[in-house]
């Protein structure tokens, strides 16, 4: 649950008690009510890391994030963050159940695409339609604050897609997916990309309906960033380390990188490529074709029933 931005809080009660609010317009011209801004003031830290060197000044990590609800917020007891987060959950989980049921109905693949701005997710999805557009019928889903930007550069390659803008919100939810699919024709057999807002933290956290979350990484971003921001990658089955036609021009270890992403998720699997010059899509291209069939062929089987 994204509390400490605001986002995915509803009720008065919460808004008020984290005291900061903000709006999510949507194409659909519902505006969705949330909230903003950080929540100051906290009581407590925890000093987790502390310097040796007697002679300088004692430099200490501080984690806000150490109780069950993962948060610190000033007025707010960790039970009713609990709660909350758990009312949140449970809302979101419904919409992407309707959106998953939606789904299998067509035999749609839908992949969740994960990264920091900037790592080249549109760029990938660009290649990637115009290699596989005449056997597969490929639609898009671009979350982003602001602009159709990233929405065009996609309907430019002759693909649907539909622009979704969060306002201040930093991350899609399901219930905001299930407007995007309902602008949709969807065809059998097809694959629905869902390109989320450019963050590794809160898109981690939301069900949207998909089939498998894809983290996308670009070699100009460090080694450790798996470290950094494991959810996304404990999160996700693929990861696409783009980017790679830079790597020539940086000190950029691509196996330590890897490494540290099989650390948080050894059963991630991962792919080195490039959106610039192809390299590696090819391999990209399998496993979703590999993806789409075993989709389509969950089509014909009944569905189980949720325990």
């Amino acid at each position: 649950m994204c509390i400490v931005c605001g986002c995915g809080t509803s009720s008065v009660e919460e808004k008020s008690a984290l005291g900061m609010q903000h709006d999510h317009h949507h194409s659909h011209g519902v505006v969705h009510a949330h909230n903003d801004g950080h929540a100051q003031g906290h009581d407590h830290f925890h000093q987790v890391e502390h310097g040796n060197n007697a002679n300088v000044a004692s430099v200490a990590s501080i984690d806000f994030g150490t109780g069950a609800a993962g948060l610190s917020i000033s007025g707010v007891s960790e039970a009713r963050l609990i709660r909350m987060e758990r009312d949140v959950r449970s809302r979101n989980d419904e919409h992407a159940r309707r959106n998953r049921s939606r789904l299998a109905e067509t035999g749609t693949l839908a992949l969740n695409l994960l990264s920091s701005p900037g790592s080249g997710k549109t760029s990938l999805l660009v290649r990637t339609i115009y290699a596989l557009k005449d056997r597969f019928s490929i639609s898009v889903i671009e979350g982003d604050q602001r602009t159709s930007n990233d929405a065009d550069r996609i309907r430019a390659t002759g693909a649907p897609a539909v622009q979704i803008n969060t306002g201040k919100g930093c991350h899609l939810d399901a219930h905001m997916v299930e407007h995007g699919i309902s602008r949709l024709n969807l065809e059998n057999g097809g694959i629905l990309f869902i390109e989320n807002v450019g963050n590794l933290v809160c898109p981690a956290s939301f069900d949207l309906g998909e089939e498998s979350k894809i983290v996308v990484l670009s070699v100009t971003e460090g080694e450790d960033k798996p470290l950094k921001y494991p959810e996304a990658f404990a999160a996700a089955e693929l990861l696409l380390l783009n980017k790679a036609d830079l790597l020539p021009h940086l000190d950029f270890d691509v196996g330590l990188c890897l490494a540290n992403a099989l650390k948080i998720n050894p059963d991630l699997q991962t792919l080195v490529v490039s959106a610039k010059t192809g390299e590696g899509l090819p391999a990209f291209h399998a496993w979703l074709e590999g993806r789409s069939a075993r989709a389509a062929s969950a089509q014909s089987r009944p569905a189980k029933a949720e325990k």
